[in-house]
């Protein structure tokens, strides 16, 4: 790493799923507002349905999402049954449509969930959102606890895309991160999966990790590749123990450094593109017939609360705890509290307890920042004149993006801020510079390498 990214680097920056940030939202901002929003989706616009699952068969300490042990199914059994309500309150609040065009299983880990579970949730969401013929399904697994019974279900409900967490194939890093799961087993749950015609598969891995060095995330990188994978994120390990209580399990003098960290994401990046990957983004990586690579080739790459995908809906509902669905007209984030969010939905209530409203700034920044999260480019002028603002409406954000030029994160020419793709680890702090909302505070985001 360049000594003049140094400072950058260990700044906390937000990691622009969305603008305005998770951060900025409000309980001004509710369940009147989700069903308002929801019933005024275009006719003719295809949707995007996310469905949170919370449960895990154990707990891994690297990880920030919203997720808990269950300790038995009665737990889950009992919050399929509230999301299957939930499901009925949002598709009731919905406007007419053009269907169901993206379907994403996350947690947690989805194959917590019984067969039957599995089939039931995909066919419920399917015919109270109108799936389509052609619609992407995918769902997030935990290779450790996934069995053929699963993996027949998945096939038999349409299930064409999965994403398996790896994160990392050490064994002793593995053990320090409480997620112990051979090469073997993983490589046998891939073969399930291509026997049952699941054949799309993305693969998670992770550095920064406990005990993690260039070796080890060199080998992680070489298995995706060896095992066909279509979609590679390579994310770096965010130690936010103050958010993420488990976290305290992982001893912070074991974590590599900056300098480590970035030697270990370079070292992921260089087997992938010598593998012939086309690098999506800030941190993902797709085959060259993939449709995220054509997307991020031809300009329509996107970026929502799941990450990079080629998923064009501007309608996306979220069910489920914690999950945050978007419109037109702005953000709303379910209860985090499982039995707050099962009370709203058993009252008839859209379970929304916080959110915002898009100003036209907002959108302004937001589809400048998207598109540079996208295209590591993004045009002001071309940003400014689609979104119809004035032209010298970005200016601010010009200006704060030139006083990074001289360390090499972005050029600036002609109103064009471009990060060259051996700065790309540090896209978010180069979009930043579009953030009207920023305000620096300890313990709100992670690091930015």
């Amino acid at each position: 790493m360049k000594q003049s990214w140094m400072t950058f680097a260990q700044r906390p920056v937000p990691r622009y799923t969305s603008y305005p940030t998770a951060a900025d939202f409000a309980p001004a901002v509710g369940a009147g507002e989700a069903r308002a929003w929801a019933g005024s989706v275009k006719p003719g616009s295809a949707i995007s349905v996310y469905a949170h699952i919370p449960f895990c068969d154990k707990l891994c300490w690297y990880c920030g999402c919203a997720t808990t042990v269950p300790n038995g199914y009665d737990r889950i059994a009992a919050y399929v049954e509230t999301l299957h309500a939930e499901i009925d309150l949002w598709a009731d609040a919905m406007g007419p449509h053009g269907g169901l065009a993206h379907l994403h299983f996350g947690g947690g880990s989805p194959n917590s969930l019984r067969p039957e579970d599995m089939t039931s949730l995909i066919g419920h969401i399917g015919r109270r959102f109108a799936m389509r013929p052609d619609a992407e399904i995918a769902m997030e697994l935990d290779p450790r606890v996934l069995s053929e019974a699963q993996v027949e279900a998945m096939a038999g409900a349409g299930v064409n895309r999965v994403s398996l967490g790896v994160q990392t194939l050490n064994l002793d890093v593995q053990k320090a991160i409480n997620r112990v799961q051979p090469r073997a087993q993983v490589e046998r749950v891939i073969a399930r999966l291509n026997a049952a015609g699941i054949t799309k598969h993305n693969m998670d891995l992770m550095y920064g990790l406990p005990g993690q060095t260039v070796a080890d995330v060199e080998e992680a990188a070489a298995f995706a590749v060896l095992q066909g994978t279509s979609r590679i994120s390579v994310f770096g390990y965010a130690h936010v123990p103050w958010f993420a209580k488990h976290q305290a399990a992982i001893r912070e003098d074991m974590l590599p450094d900056i300098e480590a960290r970035f030697a270990q994401a370079e070292a992921a990046t260089a087997i992938l593109l010598d593998a012939g990957y086309v690098p999506v983004g800030l941190d993902h990586f797709a085959r060259e017939d993939d449709s995220l690579a054509v997307a991020a080739q031809t300009g329509h790459l996107r970026r929502n609360f799941q990450g990079y995908t080629d998923d064009p809906c501007d309608t996306l509902v979220g069910l489920g705890t914690s999950s945050i669905s978007q419109f037109k007209e702005g953000y709303v984030q379910n209860l985090k509290d499982r039995n707050a969010w099962r009370d709203a939905v058993q009252a008839g209530q859209l379970p929304s307890e916080r959110g915002i409203a898009l100003t036209e700034d907002d959108r302004l920044r937001a589809r400048a920042i998207e598109r540079l999260m996208c295209d590591l480019r993004v045009d002001v002028a071309e940003v400014c004149a689609e979104m119809g603002a004035a032209p010298d409406a970005l200016d601010d954000a010009l200006e704060t993006a030139r006083f990074l030029v001289p360390a090499g994160l972005c050029t600036v020419n002609d109103g064009v801020v471009t990060v060259p793709l051996s700065a790309r680890v540090m896209l978010r702090t180069v979009a930043q510079s579009f953030d009207g909302r920023f305000k620096p505070a300890p313990r709100r985001h992670a690091k930015a390498v």
